[in-house]
């Protein structure tokens, strides 16, 4: 028998009727934040970037593959690491179903990675992926954008992620317990798995000027994780007891 609240279908309904105008009000709340963010100042990216793709090397300015816009998805891949972040995993799953239709919508969208691009070519492959993947192994690029930190700025504390200095849960002494779960289902340490982060920057491109115009981290990434949106309308909610997630080939078929 459910613990949960039960009533009429009127009852149900009246009580559906009031969440609806709490949905409506979020949506017009979330439609003037999408203005706020698309008011931001442009900052020009004068530092030259080079990436190894599957085209050879390339700079920033190629990663838009002839497009005016460019999102890129920092996703947690170390040069050290064995495989991808599972959650990283989780929200690139839905990467191939829509870059097709960013595409068709002058948007570009790409993963980055500081691992060698052979790794994360293989990776792709074993996980049925078609985005673009670009490494910026032996760059600056993932430094200066904040998603990537060297065991020297661990030891300064001036490691900051997410517009602030040493307040993630990562930064905590000693790793806990799940970003050691984490860093090792990756073949890595704790300490290693935390000097890279998730996070997604966009760029416009004008003639010959590359700008970058936003980034967001941590829970600024809930909106990308499309499992979550669904799983925050259904009747559990995300219902999580610690980490319940995997690559969405280490399931089995139980």
């Amino acid at each position: 028998m459910t613990a949960h609240i039960t009533a009429s279908r009127d009852k149900w309904l009246e009580a559906r009727r009031d969440l609806l105008a709490a949905e409506k009000d979020l949506t017009r709340r979330s439609d003037e934040v999408a203005r706020l963010r698309q008011q931001l100042p442009f900052v020009r990216v004068d530092k030259r970037y080079v990436f190894d793709t599957e085209k050879g090397r390339a700079s920033l300015a190629d990663l838009f593959d002839g497009r005016s816009q460019l999102l890129v998805y920092h996703f947690m891949f170390g040069p050290d690491y064995k495989a991808g972040c599972p959650s990283c995993s989780m929200i690139a799953d839905g990467f191939n179903g829509f870059a097709v239709h960013l595409a068709h919508h002058d948007v570009t969208l790409t993963a980055v990675s500081r691992a060698p691009l052979a790794k994360l070519l293989a990776y792709r492959e074993r996980m049925g992926w078609t985005f673009p993947w670009a490494s910026s192994n032996g760059g600056d690029f993932n430094f200066d954008f904040n998603v990537s930190f060297s065991e020297e700025q661990e030891k300064k504390g001036a490691v900051e992620y997410n517009y602030a200095r040493g307040t993630h849960a990562m930064d905590m002494t000693p790793v806990p317990p799940m970003v050691e779960e984490f860093a090792a289902t990756c073949g890595t340490d704790g300490k290693t798995y935390r000097r890279d982060r998730p996070g997604m920057s966009a760029f416009v491109r004008e003639g010959d000027a590359v700008y970058h115009t936003y980034s967001t981290y941590a829970r600024g990434l809930d909106g990308l994780w499309g499992a979550y949106q669904w799983l925050d309308r259904a009747p559990k909610g995300r219902n999580e007891q610690g980490i319940w997630w995997r690559r969405h080939d280490e399931y089995g078929h139980d």
